[in-house]
């Protein structure tokens, strides 16, 4: 299914990247089908185990149009490792992810944030670009619908790129009001590539 999305010029409207770490979850669904019921589109950055566990849920987020990124096979802080293991996080996910959902991911996401020229170099040997973010609503240290409601609405701003969680039931839960907040504001909602207007993303480049 292509993404609505793609048909957002952000040069010439307000454009924000919500971006959902650490998936899919049991809670994943509901919060596709949010974003459906609002036209909107999203970047999910997945866990490889993860995927494993619930291949039918990440099946969905690819069905429903919207981005889908590495985060790693096991959720590993990568500059802690030796080259070997990294590139083996970022492999065998990219593999479990073209398995089940049919595509290939050209961006990836380090866990935590945590990333350094080591990583970003064998990244670009896995031929993936590194996406991290304009802001970020620490959803999983809030864990409270009304805060986390309020960090989003805070932190948006145009050709933003906002870092929440899927398995943060919370951050599902007030989403809908999120994201009726936010259009009034005037803003389209799309995917990283989307927002990076053509111009990527590209291996071995980190972005935001």
């Amino acid at each position: 299914m292509p993404a609505q999305a793609a048909a957002v010029d952000c040069a010439r409207v307000k454009c924000l990247a919500l971006t959902f770490d650490d998936g899919p979850g049991v809670h994943t669904p509901e919060l596709l089908k949010t974003l459906s019921k609002a036209g909107a589109k999203a970047t999910f950055f997945l866990v490889g185990k993860r995927v494993e566990d619930r291949p039918q849920i990440a099946k969905q987020i690819a069905a429903h149009g919207h981005a889908i990124g590495n985060h790693t096979y096991s959720h590993a802080s990568l500059p802690a490792h030796n080259d070997n293991e990294i590139l083996n996080e970022l492999k065998v996910t990219q593999e479990i992810l073209e398995k089940v959902t049919g595509r290939r991911p050209t961006m990836y996401r380090p866990p935590y944030g945590q990333t350094d020229e080591r990583v970003l170099g064998l990244a670009a040997q896995t031929e993936l670009a590194e996406i991290l973010w304009t802001d970020t609503t620490l959803d999983w240290s809030l864990v409270d619908s009304k805060k986390i409601k309020a960090a989003v609405l805070k932190l948006a701003k145009r050709n933003g790129v906002i870092l929440m969680h899927d398995v943060v039931p919370e951050t599902v839960k007030v989403m809908p009001e999120i994201l009726t907040e936010l259009k009034k504001r005037g803003y389209h909602f799309v995917t990283v590539p989307t927002l990076l207007h053509g111009k990527g993303p590209t291996p071995g480049v980190s972005y935001f």
